[in-house]
């Protein structure tokens, strides 16, 4: 049931079958508007989501379904983009649809182009990620609070992956190692903070290897090279960071503190 601006009608059952427009029978909603904003053809799932209360969707700029503060930005960006001619890239839009709330779409767009390739209007996909983009949301404020955490820690944190890659640093590290956090992340730990251990410190076992670590905890007390290639005599301990979901060792994360020798 295809709409456009010169044909505003519902087309009959009879007709649909007949025409078997691909883009009707899209699951996503699909909009096409001309170089002014105004939308001019929608399909099936693009007239199930729009709100009848607030009219007809065709002939009217798709702004007007938009929040209040998002309208004036973004039209201005469709204008500036007819006049630059570039191909757009996907862009976030919170729009009101037929649930009562406003929710986010990623609008996926392609440009249309007349006879001398001149933009003349838009064509998109919507795609409702407002789920999706609140639990990314969710995730990022979770890492960042578990971020602060380990930056506020005393005691040196060094994070690694299952090769020995060091993925994370707090400062109480960087000022234990003399390594700046930009220094150290990405390099193999082995290489960047070498270990001597004295292995009457060693408790239960011998000193582990690194792949011996992504195993079981460890703890005891070792000789660590800095930057400056001095040792600094540390007690250090270690444990394999597990994955709860999928089951699998993902990295080690070792915690050091500076051992002051007795006077």
């Amino acid at each position: 049931m295809i709409l456009t601006k010169d044909n505003p009608a519902p087309i009959s059952p009879a007709s649909v079958l007949t025409a078997h427009d691909p883009v009707d029978e899209l699951p996503l909603p699909y909009i096409e508007m001309d170089a002014n904003g105004i939308v001019t053809r929608v399909n099936r799932a693009t007239l199930a989501l729009h709100p009848s209360e607030h009219g007809e969707l065709v002939g009217n700029k798709a702004w007007d379904f938009m929040l209040a503060g998002e309208k004036e930005t973004s039209y201005a960006s469709y204008l500036a983009l007819m006049e630059s001619g570039n191909e757009p890239a996907p862009v976030y839009r919170t729009l009101y649809d037929r649930t009562g709330k406003y929710r986010i779409y990623e609008l996926h767009r392609k440009l249309m182009r007349d006879g001398e390739g001149r933009p003349s209007g838009i064509r998109m996909i919507c795609v409702d990620v407002t789920e999706s983009k609140k639990d990314l949301e969710e995730e990022y404020r979770a890492r960042l609070w578990l971020e602060s955490v380990i930056a506020s820690l005393s005691d040196a944190v060094i994070v690694t992956d299952t090769l020995g890659f060091i993925h994370t640093v707090n400062p109480a590290a960087e000022e234990l190692l003399g390594w700046t956090a930009e220094e150290l992340t990405g390099r193999v730990i082995e290489d960047r903070m070498p270990l001597r251990f004295d292995s009457s410190s060693v408790e239960g076992s011998d000193p582990p290897g690194y792949r011996r670590s992504l195993e079981q905890r460890f703890k005891g007390v070792a000789m660590a090279m800095n930057r400056d290639r001095k040792e600094i005599k540390v007690e250090i301990g270690t444990s394999p960071i597990w994955d709860k979901e999928k089951g699998t060792t993902i990295g080690v994360v070792s915690v050091l503190r500076k051992v002051r020798d007795a006077v």
